[in-house]
């Protein structure tokens, strides 16, 4: 799902799209002429992968996502939450991608092998 920034209001528009199990809602509104502010939660299960054993087992997820959206390039040391979408598109599909990719890339444990203290399991 594409919105172009021009189509935004000041007042909230919502949306809701899905992917991989996740969905992401909530609603976009522009905050200047040249950002956007994304509100919305993650909801939803994700399939992982233990990192000690290999098993894979679905983690629930349940966050809030707060973003800033700019189509310009912006250098902010404070704010880490801004995705720049230089062509004034703001694309829900890829903000949603890169959540679940960082959801992934972070350790998981399967409850078989969550609060093992040792470094080597035998399997």
């Amino acid at each position: 799902m594409q919105i172009a920034f021009e189509k935004l209001s000041s007042s909230p528009k919502p949306f809701e799209i899905s992917l991989q199990g996740v969905t992401l809602s909530g609603t976009l509104s522009k905050q200047h002429h040249d950002t956007a502010i994304l509100d919305g939660m993650l909801d939803g299960a994700l399939e992982v992968q233990c990192d000690r054993c290999g098993v894979l087992f679905d983690v629930a997820i349940k966050q809030p996502l707060k973003l800033e959206l700019s189509q310009h390039t912006r250098q902010n040391k404070d704010n880490l939450d801004i995705i720049e979408f230089l062509d004034g598109i703001i694309d829900l599909e890829y903000i949603l991608q890169s959540e679940i990719d960082s959801i992934k890339s972070t350790y998981h444990y399967c409850e078989k092998c969550d609060g093992i203290d040792d470094f080597e399991v035998e399997i």
